[in-house]
């Protein structure tokens, strides 16, 4: 299961992330999220548990715990959505209402 934290310090690094939940169970991986200009913390990331019950466990106690002097918000991570090009505008196709 994909578990999304967020309101993480931004001194916290994928292994911190890792430790965090690995007393739950099986991480299979840990990652926080970087700005791609920066390279800082971003302050949310996602963790990868390799059994359900392990994970939701994990969600269930540690979501509004404090983790390096922050309450964070542990969720089950939704599907990133498909987006298109230039903020999804719908460039070329005519307007769903009607003009006066």
């Amino acid at each position: 299961m994909n578990i999304f934290i967020s309101n993480l310090s931004f001194r916290v690094n994928d292994e911190d992330l890792k430790q965090l939940f690995v007393e739950y169970g099986t991480v299979t991986s840990a990652k926080v999220i970087n700005d791609k200009y920066s390279g800082k913390s971003r302050g949310f990331g996602f963790v990868e548990m390799s059994d359900d019950n392990d994970s939701k466990k994990a969600i269930e106690e540690l979501n509004q715990a404090e983790f390096d002097g922050k309450v964070i918000s542990v969720s089950i991570a939704k599907p990133k959505t498909e987006t298109r090009p230039g903020g999804n505008r719908n460039f070329g196709e005519k307007p769903s209402f009607k003009r006066y």
